[in-house]
């Protein structure tokens, strides 16, 4: 990898779903991106740590925890970093306000941009009516996302071989499949209903895999997307902009 170019530097960034503990996660591209990242803030917005498939197989490979031991680095550091546990690492919920190696675990948080505005900030799971209501839906589900994972990726080497780009079936299913797009829509409305009642200019989550920003109504919905597929990550700049940044197209890295 390229790490010629000037550390790359924000007030703030928001990483979620990176699901260490797969074999879906793409964790050396996120230890690249905390390699040449530098920022003020860092929000670790849930499901970093993929408990539900530890539980049944163990898999930590040296880059899992080379992730976790460069997060540490930067809190040691001052960067000031906040972990706001998901529904796959639902187990530190048990630890909300403890800080932990220079670490604040919480349920959620405002963040305040440096021209002051104000946003919500939560993993999003309990907007999931899946996930709250019917935990064994979620399960079977998590099992099928796996599925689809594992055969893209055998899409995606194929693909590689044929000089053609990543493509991602999740994705696909997502944008085509009626009951997806409904999800997505509903979960959306959710958050942005709470951050309504909050007062807040707007509201920053995870958990659906999909990066977006837009205004809905008058809150502006932003969402980090995931570093199983889409490897993005929100970031602040310090003139107060948002943008959502699509690692792999910044330091054209291939995807697998």
């Amino acid at each position: 990898m390229n790490t010629q170019a000037p550390i790359r530097q924000y007030r703030a960034i928001w990483i979620s779903d990176v699901h260490l503990g797969t074999r879906g996660s793409k964790a050396e591209y996120l230890l690249d991106f905390l390699r040449e990242t530098e920022s003020e803030y860092l929000y670790l917005v849930g499901d970093i740590l993929d408990v539900w498939r530890l539980q049944k197989s163990w898999y930590f490979i040296q880059s899992h925890n080379d992730v976790i031991q460069k997060i540490l680095r930067k809190a040691r550091k001052g960067t000031k970093v906040v972990y706001l546990p998901g529904n796959h690492d639902e187990i530190f919920r048990d630890y909300l306000g403890v800080n932990f190696g220079e670490i604040d675990i919480v349920d959620e948080t405002i963040h305040t941009t440096i021209d002051g505005k104000r946003f919500l900030v939560l993993h999003g799971d309990k907007y999931d009516a899946v996930v709250r209501y019917a935990k064994w839906l979620a399960l079977l589900g998590d099992w099928a996302y796996n599925w689809l994972l594992r055969i893209s990726h055998v899409i995606n080497v194929v693909r590689r071989k044929l000089n053609r780009p990543y493509w991602s079936l999740s994705q696909f299913l997502k944008q085509r499949v009626k009951t997806a797009v409904q999800f997505i829509g509903e979960f959306e409305n959710a958050v942005v209903s709470e951050a309504k009642e909050r007062g807040v200019d707007g509201v920053i989550c995870g958990h659906i895999h999909k990066a977006e920003m837009r205004r809905i109504d008058d809150v502006l919905y932003m969402n980090d997307g995931d570093w199983v597929e889409s490897c993005t990550a929100l970031v602040e700049h310090y003139d107060g902009r948002m943008e959502i940044l699509e690692w792999t197209n910044v330091r054209q890295l291939a995807l697998l």
